[in-house]
């Protein structure tokens, strides 16, 4: 399984110069189409985008997603509360919560 990234060129350039080397770069105007196609490649486990642009993607396609587990869709740069339950459902413990939660 590979890890992959999706988002613009400013966006990706940090996972290039990191060694990641399945990347694609994408805007508003082929966002879908290149989603897409991260999607349906079999080789990618983990798809890191960029939590801003999701919103580019119909809300249903955007649902559907975020619970793929084929590969697994990371929001960065999102809110905290969307990694803190996105951890909590891939490993099915809270790691941030304390002990007066």
């Amino acid at each position: 399984m590979r890890i992959a990234v999706l988002g613009s060129e400013e966006f990706v350039l940090g996972f290039r110069l990191a060694g990641l080397k399945r990347v694609f770069v994408a805007d508003e105007s082929n966002y879908q189409n290149v989603f897409g196609e991260a999607m349906s490649d079999t080789e990618i486990g983990i798809l890191a985008v960029d939590a801003k642009d999701l919103n580019y993607l119909p809300h249903n396609v955007r649902t559907k997603v975020m619970d793929s587990i084929q590969p697994v869709v990371v929001p960065v740069g999102g809110d905290e509360s969307d990694l803190r339950e996105k951890v909590r459902r891939a490993i099915g413990v809270d790691l941030y919560k304390t002990e007066d939660e």
